[in-house]
């Protein structure tokens, strides 16, 4: 009878410091550009919406929407909403680093945008960038078990070096300033560097890799950009999930889906499924 009551107590303390389980995407859904051809947002729009519906993640963040696509995705996603603004004008011009949430689970209780730049409070470039970048980030919570979650996203310069290193020092600042109460993190988005580089190298001395912790082993290729090649030999992975340490990683996934020759977008999306670990009162 001891023995009995011990293992039922170990089985209830072991699973009450979590709370359900959820999933998260991150997703480059490049921009709409005409002269991708074939390859424009208007050819692709469907199949990339229907592609999120299928996975239904309950927080998906995305990257290089403009306004009209970003729209569209809020139009067709109807169990979301979405925080964000577009880079250029903190409104609606230019690129949005955009977060949805499904409305079901999870209500949006703060959010904000900050540029990677050495002013973040206004529209800017920072360090040797060649466009503006954003961050954005939500305060979640789930009244079904109390839980909070802090989510951010942003999408990194594609040419500047010190930028893309610097940026991630001040996303690491800001979570910091924010994050007073411990709460689990995400941070995703597009990076623009591999695994290997110095910004990723310096991001994993405070965050996790999601795919380097799952408990199970990651599941589609390690690459996550194509550039609509469906030939690429996906072998450069620059779209991330990073964790905080009192979020568990159930599951990686990068989907790479190929139809007429074609992709959904000029990345792969990558999913997780995670649980999170109650913060210490």
């Amino acid at each position: 009878m001891k023995f009995y009551s011990a293992f039922l107590f170990l089985i209830v303390f072991s699973t009450a410091g979590f709370c359900q389980n959820y999933s998260a995407a991150t997703y480059n859904v490049r921009l709409n550009l005409e002269s991708d051809g074939i390859n424009r947002w208007d050819h692709r729009k469907e199949w990339l919406t229907n592609q999120l519906q299928k996975y239904s993640p309950d927080i998906i963040g995305t990257q290089e929407g403009l306004h009209n696509q970003i729209t569209y995705l809020d139009s067709t996603l109807t169990s979301y909403d979405y925080v964000g603004v577009g880079r250029k004008d903190g409104i609606h011009a230019g690129e949005y680093a955009a977060i949805f949430f499904n409305t079901e689970k999870f209500i949006n209780i703060d959010q904000g945008t900050f540029w990677l730049s050495e002013t973040p409070d206004s529209v800017s470039i920072g360090w040797d960038a060649a466009n503006i970048r954003i961050c954005s980030y939500t305060l979640l919570f789930d009244p079904s078990n109390n839980a909070h979650l802090w989510v951010f996203n942003a999408h990194l310069d594609h040419m500047g070096t010190e930028s893309r290193i610097e940026s991630l020092k001040l996303i690491r600042s800001y979570i910091q300033k924010l994050n007073t109460k411990n709460y689990p993190v995400l941070l995703m988005g597009d990076f623009n560097a591999e695994p290997d580089s110095k910004p990723i190298l310096y991001l994993t001395e405070y965050l996790r890799d999601a795919r380097t912790v799952s408990s199970t082993p990651p599941i589609g290729p390690e690459g996550t950009f194509n550039g609509f090649d469906v030939s690429h030999p996906l072998d450069k992975r620059i779209d991330y999930i990073f964790v905080s340490k009192n979020v568990e990683i159930r599951k990686y996934t990068v989907v790479n889906e190929i139809k007429d020759n074609r992709t959904p977008s000029d990345h792969l999306p990558v999913l997780v499924n995670f649980s999170l670990l109650k913060s210490k009162k």
